[in-house]
């Protein structure tokens, strides 16, 4: 993974790591239902732009690297997949 995108998404994560833990907060002490759902909401938000950051990666190192090594089909395989992945959201 490269270095930068590495970074930005471990960040991501410890920032979620803490939202997760104050929605089980919030949970265990009965907040408003509209208050969790907004909470969980920005967490799902959140893993999103960790798999937009994983996903630049993929398609700038490993993707680039088949394309370049004549595994084209493999490729459009694997963008495939991710495609297909994004449209279960």
């Amino acid at each position: 993974m490269r270095s930068p995108i590495k970074q930005k998404a471990l960040r991501r994560l410890k920032i979620i790591e803490g939202q997760v833990r104050g929605l089980r907060s919030m949970v265990e002490e009965e907040k408003y239902c509209v208050d969790i759902i907004t909470q969980s909401n920005a967490v799902k938000e959140a893993l999103s732009g960790v798999e937009d950051l994983v996903l630049e990666n993929h398609l700038s190192t490993h993707v680039r690297h088949q394309m370049k090594s004549g595994k084209d089909a493999k490729a459009i395989e694997e963008v495939m997949k991710i495609y297909k992945l994004a449209q279960k959201k």
